[in-house]
């Protein structure tokens, strides 16, 4: 088996919240080297919800496994000299704090010409947003939900901020390759806002206000231009079930045993149920065909069933029953090991999700304690002596945890 695919690639990360770290992150686990530097004592998201009893946050510790973790006082001149030095040997630099002073591209630059830096920010001029202010303005909030309830929801998904950190992450990557062809390092600027702007194009939601002047509608559960609603079985549980596909349709039709009364609906309202939009139309009426079969049957007896006919269907549950009960979120998946997190204790790990054909190990990694590298990368990658450590310790310029 090979290394992971970036081992050997050196990243800095200056960070907070989502969208920067899980960028790190996902480097780590594909095998780069990553350094996180956060000021001594930790930075605005270091005690972030949710945390254990004990205090430890289970947000900055999924955020950042497999990183290493350098502790300094990052108003201290000093602090900011040697971590300019850092990200100068290291040559790649992502984060989302303000590449203003020390931290403009300029400045670092001047140590390291062929720098490549993506420096995440809210929107395209610089200014601040995150993702719950994106989100409310994007739309989706306002088709979300069901039609006799007309207050907005928001996604308690921070979709955009995790978007953003695999564009970050491939923006370093693309601007490395660029560099081994050319030489030339760049400044790759990254705008939260522009992220969930390309996916609303992407899915036509832009040209869809734009073209047809019609806003999107709340629908429930129900899928957008296809068959998929939710059912309730006679046990209480609730599923989720979409028909796309021609499969998928006869699938579930076969299943719940409707395949001649869809067929004199379909009369009966002259359309055609081939095309997924009249299924989309006639959504109602088609739930009001296969609802019975769900409330008449216990959700093993509708999930057996289901899978039978190679419906594609989901069950709705919560995080507990997620981790108790589905095999995906186990050990039975690759992409999960159990490890000791000290602080934490022994839970599932995620690695990263691409799984390559000739590499074993998914990057499935801790997370380390705040200060925990910071001796470490003071001596073997700044070549600092023990005296000049303890030295910077003492003044509260370097800390260890």
């Amino acid at each position: 088996m090979r290394d992971r695919p970036l081992q050997g690639l050196r990243v800095i990360e200056g960070s907070a919240f989502v969208a920067a770290p899980s960028g790190g992150m996902t480097l780590a686990q594909l095998g780069a080297d990553v350094i996180r530097f956060d000021q001594i004592g930790g930075g605005i998201d270091h005690k972030r919800w949710p945390l254990t009893e004990s205090g430890a946050s289970l947000y900055w510790n999924g955020l950042n496994k497999g990183k290493r973790s350098l502790a300094m006082n990052l108003r201290d001149p000093e602090a900011q000299e040697l971590l300019s030095g850092l990200i100068s040997q290291a040559g790649n630099f992502i984060t989302n704090f303000p590449a203003v002073g020390w931290l403009a591209y300029d400045e670092l630059q001047r140590n390291c010409e062929d720098l490549v830096m993506v420096s995440i920010v809210g929107n395209h001029d610089g200014s601040t947003a995150v993702d719950y202010t994106v989100n409310c303005a994007i739309g989706y909030p306002n088709a979300t939900g069901y039609p006799d309830d007309p207050r907005p929801v928001n996604n308690v998904v921070p979709a955009w901020d995790l978007m953003c950190g695999q564009m970050a992450a491939l923006g370093l990557l693309a601007a490395d390759r660029h560099r081994t062809q050319t030489g030339h390092g760049d400044l790759v600027t990254l705008a939260l806002t522009d992220v969930a702007l390309a996916a609303v194009g992407m899915l036509g939601g832009i040209a869809e206000a734009q073209i047809t002047k019609t806003e999107r509608p709340s629908i429930g559960n129900d899928l957008y231009g296809a068959y998929g609603t939710d059912f309730l079985t006679k046990d209480g549980r609730r599923v989720m079930v979409v028909a796309i596909s021609p499969k998928q349709w006869k699938g579930l039709q076969e299943a719940t045993q409707t395949t001649v009364k869809v067929g004199e609906l379909a009369s009966s309202l002259g359309v055609d149920f081939s095309d997924e939009g009249e299924r989309y139309l006639s959504r109602s009426r088609l739930t009001e065909l296969f609802a019975p079969w769900f409330s008449e049957r216990t959700f093993k007896e509708v999930s057996d069933t289901l899978d039978k006919h190679g419906v594609c269907w989901g069950p709705y549950q919560s995080f507990v029953e997620l981790v108790e009960n589905d095999e995906r979120c186990s050990t039975q998946n690759p992409l999960f090991s159990n490890l000791e997190q000290p602080g934490v204790g022994e839970h599932l790990v995620p690695g990263s999700p691409l799984a390559f054909s000739q590499i074993e190990d998914r990057g499935a990694m801790i997370a380390p304690r705040l200060g925990e590298h910071t001796e470490q990368i003071l001596s073997e990658d700044l070549g600092l002596t023990q005296s000049d450590i303890g030295s910077l310790i003492d003044r509260g310029i370097a800390a260890v945890s």
